[in-house]
C-alpha cells in the first residue's frame, strides 16, 4: 500500500462543516448565519490600539508564551471578575486563537491510551482535537429540552427548559483512563450555560478520578436572562486541575486576529507552552498589544455586548418561529440550534444546502456537532452575531421561500 497518503489519524474526521458552509454560502452569494464571525466593526479603542502597536514598528516576535503586559491584563482581569489569584508567569500563555490553545492543551496534556470525556452536541473541534493527541474521545449527551424554553427563562427554569446531562450517564464515562473533560460554558452550539451545581458534579468527578478540566470560556460575556458564568476553575479544589481557555475573538469581534491564551495550573503549564512554541511559536506581535486595551474597557462595555446580542437573539429567535423552525432558545453563545424535522427534508445536509442554494441563507448541519451523524439528522444551528440589516435580509429570504411557509408578514 502506498505511503503516499495522509495519516490514519486524519482518515477520523472530516473537514470543518462550519467552514465549509461559509465557503458554499459565499459561492452562491448567501446570507451567513453559520460561521460565528461578526459583521460589525470591533471596538474602536481595540483598532486604534492595534494601529498604533503597527505604527510603533512592533513587528517583531513576542515573548514565546505571550506579551508580559497582556499576560498581567488576562491575569488581572480574571482575578478581578472571579477571585482567585493568577499568575502572569507561571499560569498564562498567549496562543493563536482559541484553537490553537486547546490543541496546545490536549497534546501537552494528554497520552496515547488516555481517554477524554466531551459532551455532545459539541464544537466540532473538540473530537478531531483529541484524535490527533492520541487520545479516545468518551461522549456524554446534552439531551435537548423537551420544548423551546420562552425568552426571560432564568437559572432558576424547571430542567426542562434547557439541554441537560444526566449526571449518571457522566459518571460512567469516567474510568481510570479518563485524564480530561472538556467543557464549553456558554456552550456552542447549544446556547447552554452550565450551572454551579452541574459543574460541581463535573468537579467531583475530576477530583475523584484525578482528571483535568478543560474549559473552553470564550463566550463568558455574553450571557442572558439572568444567568451567570462560573468558571469551573472556581470551585473548590478545581484550581490546580483546571486549564482554562480563552480569546479576544468573540468578545471583542476580532475573530480573525487569533489571540487567545489558557490560564493553568503551575503544574501544567511548562507542558502547554513547550507544546505551543513549537506549534505557532506565538500570537501577532502587534494584535497582543490590542488585546491589552481590549481587556482595559470598562464594564459597561460587557452590559452592553449582552444586551445587544439577547436583542438580536430575539429578532433571530422571531424570524425562525415565523418560518416555523422549532427553537431551543440560547442562554448564552450567539447561536441557536433548531429542529427542522415538520419541514420534510430527508436530513439536516439535504435542507442546509437547500437553504444556501435556493433560498440564500447559510445555516450549520446539525449532524457536525454529533459524534453519530443521525442524531442530528433534524436540525440546523443559525448564529445571530450579525448586524440588524443582515438578519432582515435573511427574514426576506425565508419570507419569498415557499417550503419555509411563514406564518406572518415579512418585516
Amino acid at each position: 500500500m502506498s505511503k503516499l497518503t495522509g495519516s490514519k489519524k486524519a482518515t477520523q474526521f472530516t473537514e470543518s462543516v462550519i467552514r465549509e458552509m461559509t465557503r458554499l454560502n459565499e459561492r452562491h452569494g448567501g446570507v451567513n448565519l453559520s460561521q460565528g464571525f461578526p459583521d460589525f466593526p470591533a471596538p474602536a479603542v481595540v483598532k486604534e490600539a492595534a494601529c498604533a502597536a503597527i505604527n510603533a514598528d512592533l513587528n517583531q516576535y513576542a515573548v514565546t508564551w505571550g506579551a508580559r503586559s497582556l499576560r498581567e491584563a488576562i491575569a488581572r482581569e480574571f482575578t478581578r471578575k472571579y477571585g482567585p489569584a493568577v499568575a502572569p508567569d507561571e499560569q498564562v500563555t498567549v496562543c493563536c486563537g482559541a484553537t490553537e490553545a486547546m490543541m496546545a492543551t490536549m497534546m501537552a496534556v494528554i497520552d496515547p491510551g488516555d481517554e477524554v470525556v466531551i459532551f455532545e452536541p459539541f464544537y466540532e473541534n473538540y473530537g478531531p482535537d483529541v484524535i490527533l493527541s492520541g487520545a479516545t474521545p468518551r461522549y456524554v449527551t446534552l439531551h435537548e429540552p423537551s420544548m423551546s424554553a420562552p425568552p426571560g427563562t432564568g437559572p432558576s427554569a424547571s430542567p426542562g427548559t434547557g439541554w441537560t446531562f444526566d449526571p449518571d450517564e457522566l459518571a460512567a464515562a469516567f474510568n481510570v483512563r479518563t485524564k480530561a473533560i472538556i467543557i464549553n460554558t456558554p456552550n456552542n452550539p447549544t446556547g447552554k450555560v452550565f450551572t454551579r451545581g452541574e459543574l460541581e458534579t463535573i468537579a467531583a468527578l475530576c477530583r475523584k478520578w484525578d482528571a483535568i478540566a478543560i474549559s473552553d470560556e470564550i463566550y463568558e460575556h455574553i450571557i442572558y436572562d439572568g444567568w451567570r458564568h462560573v468558571p469551573i476553575a472556581t470551585l473548590d479544589g478545581m484550581a490546580e486541575r483546571t486549564v482554562t481557555i480563552n480569546s479576544l475573538s468573540k468578545t471583542y469581534s476580532v475573530t480573525g486576529w487569533r489571540v487567545g491564551w489558557t490560564i493553568s495550573p503551575p503544574s501544567l503549564t511548562g507542558a502547554i507552552r513547550k507544546v505551543h512554541d513549537f506549534l505557532t511559536v506565538g500570537a501577532a506581535a502587534p494584535l497582543q498589544e490590542a488585546g491589552v486595551a481590549a481587556l482595559g474597557v470598562p464594564d459597561a462595555y460587557y452590559t452592553d455586548l449582552a444586551a445587544a446580542y439577547r436583542r438580536r437573539r430575539d429578532l433571530l429567535l422571531e424570524i425562525l418561529e415565523r418560518h416555523n423552525f422549532t427553537c431551543y432558545t440560547p442562554h448564552g453563545a450567539y447561536y441557536i440550534m433548531t429542529d427542522i424535522a415538520g419541514f420534510g427534508f430527508s436530513d439536516d445536509v439535504e435542507f442546509a444546502r437547500y437553504l444556501i442554494k435556493d433560498v440564500g441563507v447559510a445555516a450549520v448541519p446539525g449532524s457536525s456537532f454529533y459524534r453519530h451523524p443521525s442524531a442530528g439528522r433534524t436540525k440546523l444551528r443559525f448564529c445571530f452575531c450579525k448586524r440588524d440589516e443582515t438578519l432582515a435580509e435573511a427574514a426576506r429570504r425565508f419570507s419569498i421561500s415557499p417550503r419555509l411557509r411563514s406564518t406572518a408578514p415579512s418585516v
